[in-house]
């Protein structure tokens, strides 16, 4: 199951659906703004459905049970809660993510089922912690004004998470492991999935805590 699901959101979606698309993943867009699906219908390869993504029938159109993870990017923290709730409890979606503006409302999210739930952080704090580990995890991509980053990094053979199942691993909270990359075989991960050296993990977190998910995958910063 490769397939992703992108409601709402304008530039930050654009570039989200480029860069996933490009390795592979398969996009569907819900937007109920008509110049921005009609923007993504000129993309090949990618689904675009108009319509409000807190609705059953636009969820329905974009057959949101056969993705793997839905992210939802709308300004409206409400909207966000609302579309994480549906793919999660009503359409079995495994991974969910949503932008919000409130920091306050992180937890209660969370509370609520949301996987992944981020807030903004400041701008120059993020382009500091990214190039300090663009070294050590590639293909890091911010999204949402730098609010939540995808990013793309190998296990290696002194990785201290070797042989570790994934509830076993510390990870810190707004870091979700959205995929493993096993070979040709793609893995959507559960609990008790094993992570093994040459895994490549796909990471979705808040900016703010990427460095501290690269410490836990390579143990630096536990001395």
């Amino acid at each position: 199951m490769n397939r992703i699901l992108l409601v709402g959101g304008n530039k930050e979606a654009f570039a989200l659906a480029d860069s996933l698309s490009s390795k592979g993943y398969k996009i569907t867009i819900i937007n109920k703004d008509k110049t921005v699906c009609d923007k993504f219908a000129e993309k090949e390869g990618i689904e675009v459905i108009y319509g409000d993504g807190t609705t059953f029938r636009s969820l329905e159109s974009a057959d949101t049970g056969g993705c793997a993870i839905s992210i939802a990017l709308t300004d409206d923290d409400a909207e966000n809660l609302v579309i994480s709730e549906l793919c999660k409890k009503k359409y079995g979606v495994k991974k969910t993510v949503a932008l919000l503006s409130d920091p306050k409302k992180t937890n209660f999210f969370k509370k609520m089922g949301v996987d992944c739930a981020v807030c903004a952080i400041n701008a120059i704090t993020a382009v500091i912690e990214q190039n300090a580990i663009i070294d050590k995890m590639s293909n890091f991509m911010p999204i949402g004004n730098g609010m939540v980053s995808i990013v793309q990094t190998e296990i290696e053979e002194n990785s201290p998470v070797i042989d570790k199942k994934l509830w076993e691993i510390n990870f810190p909270a707004e870091v979700v492991i959205g995929c493993i990359l096993r070979g040709e075989v793609t893995i959507i991960p559960r609990g008790d999935t094993r992570i093994i050296k040459g895994d490549t993990l796909i990471i979705i977190a808040a900016s703010s805590k990427v460095k501290a998910a690269e410490n836990v995958l390579t143990g630096n910063g536990n001395d």
